[in-house]
């Protein structure tokens, strides 16, 4: 069961590297119109599950805490991460942003009966290297045109690995609540939409399958496989694992033709990546001690 969860939990993470692909593939819809019909679009299995189900429509009733840290969890960060990519290239932005995994290994290095030691420090500082790279396009001078994306990007980063941190006390909370979070996601994206946007369908068939497999992928089935990996799986090992993903969606980005490599690009996820690895290497050493414990 626990192995099984793991590797459902790791499809999530596979699932989001396609996320900085799709969504710069979407064309120019703007992000609160983009997040609602994605979000639509993941809501559509939880509630035929529902359907099927009626008697699980219990399990949505939780207490206004898990509601509301789900919702902006996954409302400010998609707005943020789709804002982000509308601002700045694809791949600077999306490397902000997965600086995710690494502001999860810090901040659980500060949560009670942990403690920060110094290769979490120096994680955070590499980690913090590889975005000066990123965003030190001439030399050290900063790209102001790109300010925004930036800014966004790097909100998003926190705004994930907050939720992140704060859902760890609902594991007891059934997936289904998933259903719910995307739902109501949708419906303020879709209020915002109405009230500061002009709505930009996408232009050909292409793009629309971009935004069918966000809403089908990285901002759908992703949620709940998380869900499910973190509460039942090895939460330490996914955690290291979630690193792979700005490599990832990177290397995808440039197969895609989205962006060209370069060794600034290579520099920064090595520095982005490596930090992230350095910082949780209390965790593979654990995990690495028991693989190698014999049985008894």
């Amino acid at each position: 069961m626990k192995f099984n969860a793991t590797l459902i939990g790791f499809s999530a993470i596979l699932m989001w590297s396609l996320l900085a692909l799709f969504t710069a593939a979407s064309g120019k819809m703007p992000p609160f119109q983009l997040s609602a019909i994605c979000f639509l679009i993941g809501s559509l299995p939880g509630i035929v599950v529902l359907a099927l189900k009626p008697e699980r429509f219990k399990l949505l009733k939780q207490p206004a805490k898990v509601w509301i840290t789900g919702i902006v969890g996954l409302f400010g960060y998609h707005f943020l991460y789709f804002t982000a990519l509308r601002n700045a290239p694809a791949v600077e932005a999306g490397l902000i942003a997965y600086l995710w995994p690494l502001l999860i290994v810090v901040g659980s290095a500060l949560l009670p009966g942990e403690k920060l030691r110094w290769y979490h420090i120096a994680g955070a500082l590499a980690g913090l290297g590889g975005t000066i790279l990123i965003v030190a396009r001439n030399g050290i001078a900063f790209d102001e045109a790109y300010t925004l994306g930036y800014g966004a990007a790097l909100l998003c980063a926190f705004t994930w690995s907050g939720y992140s941190l704060l859902t760890r006390r609902f594991d007891a909370v059934s997936t289904d609540v998933v259903t719910g979070f995307c739902l109501a996601t949708s419906i303020l994206s879709f209020l915002c939409h109405l009230g500061l946007e002009a709505t930009i369908w996408p232009q050909t068939a292409f793009e629309w399958l971009a935004v069918a497999g966000l809403g089908l992928l990285p901002v759908g089935a992703a949620f709940y496989a998380w869900d499910f990996g973190v509460k039942n799986g090895d939460i330490q090992l996914l955690g290291v694992a979630s690193y792979a993903a700005p490599v990832l969606s990177t290397l995808i980005l440039i197969l895609f033709g989205f962006a060209e490599p370069s060794w600034r690009i290579a520099g920064a996820c090595l520095l982005v990546t490596g930090g992230a690895m350095l910082a949780a290497k209390d965790m593979i050493f654990r995990k690495s001690s028991t693989a190698l414990q014999p049985a008894e």
